[in-house]
């Protein structure tokens, strides 16, 4: 449960959320990709209500699916469809959503697959790949609607060490090389400094502080960040 919630990201920030498990981030996410509904207040990607129209009426089916062309979200698990290729996995949504032509929506997903380093995947199944990726995969598949915000729901937290860090070096990439916002939920607390603009620190629902990563991490305000960067970063 989220409480009092007031979160605010720039475009082409770079904002992860980290603390404790239960504390509210992944609802974050799922907020904003609306899977999931607020009780009360608003949510506004770049200015436009993703909950009310303009006279104040809940968006309907068709609405939500448009504002939610603008996000892009990787899971914890990779969710591929088992049964289409990796390329015909990318090719899903540019056709369906964004009504581009087969070769147009193939063209497009080599560009990604040879972004995350699996131009050699293209007509492999799922089950032919490695965890880490499929999850690389599942990064190219979110990539290639070309979103406006990305975002990561603890892309690594089902894979071993070796593979989690093929995965955040492609997600550094992206990083550091797009102009896409990120909203990423991670218990990896380097990658977290590496990448952010800004942390935010959630505690029971709620924000406890927010600020640069430097500052979160070497000097917080709150004892209880405290205490949990010092239970994961000890771990």
């Amino acid at each position: 449960m989220l409480v009092d919630l007031d979160l605010q990201v720039r475009p082409g920030e770079k904002v992860t959320l980290i603390g404790p498990s239960g504390s509210g981030k992944t609802t974050v996410l799922r907020l904003a990709m609306t899977l999931a509904k607020p009780t009360s207040g608003d949510i506004k990607i770049f200015g436009e209500s993703i909950l009310f129209d303009m006279a104040g009426k809940p968006l309907s089916g068709s609405q939500e699916a448009r504002i939610r062309r603008r996000c892009g979200m990787v899971f914890q698990h990779f969710n591929l469809f088992p049964h289409l290729t990796v390329l015909q996995n990318l090719i899903v949504a540019p056709t369906a959503v964004l009504k581009q032509s087969k070769e147009q929506a193939e063209e497009s997903a080599l560009e990604y697959l040879h972004m995350v380093g699996l131009q050699d995947k293209a007509r492999a199944y799922p089950a032919q790949l490695s965890g880490g990726q499929q999850q690389r995969i599942a990064i190219a598949r979110a990539l290639v609607i070309k979103p406006e915000i990305l975002l990561l729901d603890e892309i690594t937290s089902a894979l071993d060490p070796e593979l989690a860090g093929e995965v955040l070096d492609v997600v550094r990439g992206v990083a550091h090389r797009s102009k896409v916002s990120m909203l990423i939920v991670t218990h990896e607390m380097r990658f977290a400094r590496e990448v952010s603009d800004r942390i935010a620190v959630f505690d029971r629902g709620r924000i406890i502080e927010q600020g640069p990563p430097e500052k979160i991490f070497s000097h917080p305000d709150s004892e209880r960040t405290r205490a949990f960067l010092q239970s994961v970063l000890n771990h």
